[in-house]
């Protein structure tokens, strides 16, 4: 017990005089930190901050307030220390570190309706760039005005197709990022008009254009029903209010009477 505390003092210093650093500790560990980051972390981070927050300092940042976690647990069962409190100090530890990858993917989850409301709009104007260019050079255009939500699947997308992989991978992996109503029906369309001559290209396009139609129709239909809802709601709410406000006003003008 003695030792752990003198041990964990020694260490304190060290870092504090910067004589071990832990920004190097994790540098060189790196790569075995990595085996613990998920697999859609970078996608997750880029859905929900964007491009330009780095997901690799934010995991960093993950594993920092793990270990923190651990450390502190480890000081509180100090008294008691015992196996049993060293698994459940790494226990809650792990919780922490799961913790904001969980919050991400709730985050995720709870704006895929708005990513259902977007792709019709992304994809019409997708159908404009591809009258003009191949499907791989539109999606590549597309990028700069697509939403930011698309950006991160739509680049990795890209850099598959780029790689010369012109099979349907690349455009089903995408589909299953974004698992919206049709996301899969209009991503195999989008693969299909990559397909064929260019004499048979304005038929498919043809197709696409009223697929998307029709989805951008069920768009608008259900951002209406949303507003009905809202506004039924809103009025509800005025009338129970207004209807409890006339008994309140009532019962006191009955009481004054008394």
């Amino acid at each position: 017990m003695e030792i752990l505390i003198v041990g964990a003092i020694i260490v304190g210093v060290l870092l504090y005089n910067n004589v071990i650093s832990g920004k190097k500790f994790f540098e060189d560990n790196d790569e075995y930190f990595k085996l613990l980051k998920e697999e859609d972390y970078d996608f997750l981070v880029a859905a929900r901050y964007g491009e330009k927050v780095d997901a690799n300092i934010l995991f960093n940042k993950r594993i920092k307030q793990a270990g923190l976690v651990i450390v502190v647990f480890l000081f509180i069962f100090l008294g008691d220390f015992s196996f049993l409190n060293i698994i459940l100090a790494v226990v809650v530890g792990f919780l922490a570190f799961k913790a904001p990858y969980n919050s991400l993917k709730k985050y995720y989850k709870s704006h895929l309706h708005d990513i259902d409301v977007m792709l019709p709009y992304y994809l019409k104007g997708l159908e404009i760039l591809i009258q003009h260019y191949t499907v791989p050079v539109a999606l590549a255009k597309s990028i700069d005005d697509a939403p930011e939500i698309f950006k991160p699947g739509l680049r990795e997308m890209i850099a598959k197709l780029d790689s010369g992989d012109s099979s349907i991978p690349p455009y089903m992996d995408f589909a299953n990022q974004y698992p919206v109503r049709d996301s899969m029906r209009m991503m195999r369309l989008l693969y299909r008009l990559g397909l064929g001559k260019q004499e048979d290209k304005q038929e498919r396009l043809l197709m696409f254009s009223r697929t998307v139609s029709n989805l951008q129709n069920k768009a608008r239909e259900t951002k209406y029903k949303e507003r009905l809802n809202h506004m039924e709601s809103q009025t509800m709410i005025m009338l129970v209010v207004t209807g409890v406000g006339v008994m309140l006003v009532i019962l006191i003008s009955m009481m004054m009477m008394f």
